[in-house]
């Protein structure tokens, strides 16, 4: 079944709207397989997944997509150089065990990178830490601190100093509140990593 263009998250169809129709892609942490469904038919890509948890494969297989079950963190190491002209890593970087190290290998398996991330500098959670005393839970936060699997709590700017460090190219940022709606907030870090809930970046190798 094809399925309707407003069928998945506003943040996914923005992550589709930075790839190139007729590209080669891989999504990274594919789950459900959504965001490649969407790729398939309204991006006509040449798509494949990889996915750590068994449900979102049977899913993704359920509806016809070509998707393995690995992990990012073991197993990207197996692919190519430049096999992919796009890798997504859609909200997943912050549950990798060596994030600086995957994301190494997307920007040597592809041409460029589309990375997405929630932003734990966002002022509801320095609120919830300063004032509170608690780990938040917010919709893009959804996770009790003894349930989540995000294990690196990167900002926007923590980002933004990781690929100047790997000297990577960030072509394309778009800073998201959490319904993934961009934001009309300044051009300056400081703002986007204050007042941003969620960022997608468009990286390419320098």
């Amino acid at each position: 079944m094809v399925p309707d263009q407003k069928s998945i998250r506003v943040d996914l169809r923005l992550i589709a709207d930075m790839i190139e129709p007729h590209s080669r892609v891989l999504d990274v942490g594919c789950g459900d397989g959504a965001l490649l469904d969407y790729l398939v038919h309204f991006r006509h890509v040449d798509g494949r997944g990889i996915e750590l948890s068994t449900e979102g494969v049977n899913a993704s297989i359920s509806a016809g997509l070509p998707v393995i079950q690995g992990d990012a963190d073991t197993d990207l190491k197996d692919y190519p150089d430049d096999a992919f002209d796009y890798v997504v890593l859609s909200q997943t970087l912050q549950a990798m065990v060596q994030p600086k190290v995957v994301l190494g290998h997307l920007l040597r398996i592809s041409k460029r990178a589309v990375i997405s991330f929630p932003n734990f500098a966002h002022w509801r959670v320095r609120l919830s830490l300063g004032l509170f005393g608690k780990m938040p839970v917010s919709p893009t936060l959804p996770y009790k601190w003894y349930e989540t699997p995000n294990i690196h709590h990167c900002t926007i700017s923590d980002f933004v100093r990781l690929c100047r460090e790997l000297d990577i190219v960030i072509e394309s940022q778009k800073i998201l509140d959490s319904r993934g709606l961009i934001r009309s907030v300044s051009t300056s870090l400081f703002s986007a990593n204050l007042f941003g809930e969620q960022a997608v970046f468009l990286l390419r190798k320098n």
